[in-house]
């Protein structure tokens, strides 16, 4: 089920909207600022509840046996959850994760809050999904409740496009 909106009230960037700016440690505790990518790759910024979860780590699990689609020369895919830094490297070791999990641990949720995606009876963000270009503008979103696996398959006919 998509949904327009975290709890808050916050909407989520739609196409055409400048994306928010963020800076959040990695699972190795490097910095990752999506300014990084800007005018150098388009950005696969997906949002997901927590590390260790049957449907987060269905959908992540996906996009490593799809990995060589999501990062490449052109693109960049970063998954940001509001788990630590230190659950995040336990969680790509064990899955075999080698693309940036990105913690948004604290200030807790405020990548998430930007984006629109944070559930805040629940402490941790629904599954969001936005591409970004190389301008550093929102192309393609979709937001799903918690329960609700996303697509990989969307992502590529969006990335197919730019």
């Amino acid at each position: 089920m998509a949904i327009e909106a975290d709890t808050t009230g916050t909407p989520a960037p739609a196409a055409g909207d400048p994306a928010p700016d963020l800076t959040l440690k990695d699972n190795h505790g490097r910095t990752v600022s999506l300014a990084d990518f800007r005018g150098e790759k388009n950005v696969v910024l997906l949002f997901y509840p927590f590390a260790f979860t049957g449907v987060c780590t269905g959908e992540l699990c996906a996009l490593r046996d799809e990995l060589p689609r999501f990062v490449n020369d052109d693109v960049q895919l970063l998954a940001v959850s509001t788990d630590s830094m230190h659950t995040l490297r336990v969680f790509a070791e064990q899955e075999g994760l080698e693309y940036p999990l990105l913690s948004d641990f604290w200030p807790h949720g405020a990548a998430a809050r930007a984006y629109g995606v944070f559930d805040e009876e629940k402490g941790c963000a629904v599954r969001g999904t936005f591409i970004i270009d190389k301008a550093g503008t929102v192309r393609w979103s979709v937001v799903n409740d918690l329960p609700d696996a996303r697509d990989l398959n969307d992502y590529l006919k969006v990335l197919d496009t730019l």
